[in-house]
């Protein structure tokens, strides 16, 4: 579960650094002017992270499936070694399917209108400033992100109806808080992060304003970034007492 955390951690780093140092610039300079590289170059790590936080959060909902149902296995089964693949194969994944996206864009035309009314280089800003036909390029995404959609919902649904099901047969009250607890965490995050990007990519785009479309896009860009460490950290026993034990330690000295 810590290994785990750790990537996710990774992935929010790469995320803000990625965003928020350009972001910040826009806010207090009221607009920057870059390159076509390097919007596509913020693009690509921007869309890489977030789908490889997709894989990982479906592979820690596999993982407290196993915590939970399956414990006198877990040691078993979720090992220092299989974590590892676990996440290279979501580092690989998410750099890879972006990539094929990332292609796709370097090869259209933007002669018109240069403005990016967003924060940053987003998808749907992007390809409303582009000459050429977009339609292959739609057609690429949906081909893509689809499958991959169902496949990880079903995976994170699966998990935890398998998780409330063992849980709802612990007999007592306090044991099943106890137990459940373990997962909260994840289980607030994943809501988190995929409410707001199911509002910006699968909501239709016409019951959306520029201005909520830019505050949903901070929410999973800076927001649910710095909000992840402070769940894991109050849901976290064992976190909780080391950051208690650094203070004692402060205050001795």
């Amino acid at each position: 579960m810590y290994f785990l955390t750790s990537q996710l951690s990774l992935s929010d780093i790469l995320l803000i650094s990625d965003i928020v140092p350009n972001l910040l610039y826009i806010l207090l300079n009221n607009g920057r002017t870059i390159t076509i590289f390097y919007c596509i170059t913020q693009l690509y790590f921007f869309c890489a992270s977030e789908v490889f936080e997709c894989f990982l959060l479906a592979v820690m909902s596999y993982d407290r499936y196993v915590a939970i149902c399956n414990p006198l296995r877990y040691s078993s089964i979720m090992t220092g070694g299989y974590c590892i693949i676990l996440s290279i194969n979501s580092w690989l994944l998410g750099f890879s399917i972006i990539l094929i996206y990332i292609i796709k864009t370097t090869k259209l035309n933007f002669c018109g209108p240069n403005i990016i009314d967003h924060l940053f280089c987003d998808l749907i800003p992007l390809l409303e400033l582009a000459c050429s036909d977009t339609s292959v390029l739609h057609l690429v995404v949906y081909v893509m992100a689809i499958p991959i959609v169902i496949m990880l919902t079903t995976i994170i649904v699966v998990s935890y109806t398998y998780i409330i099901l063992a849980v709802l047969r612990i007999p007592s009250n306090t044991g099943r808080q106890k137990t459940f607890s373990t997962c909260s965490s994840h289980l607030i995050v994943v809501s988190t992060f995929y409410w707001t990007i199911f509002s910006i990519y699968i909501v239709p785009s016409k019951g959306l304003t520029n201005t909520i479309s830019k505050i949903l896009s901070l929410f999973y860009t800076v927001f649910t970034p710095l909000i992840n460490p402070i769940i894991y950290s109050l849901r976290n026993k064992d976190i909780r007492e080391a950051v208690q034990r650094t203070f004692q330690k402060h205050e001795i000295w």
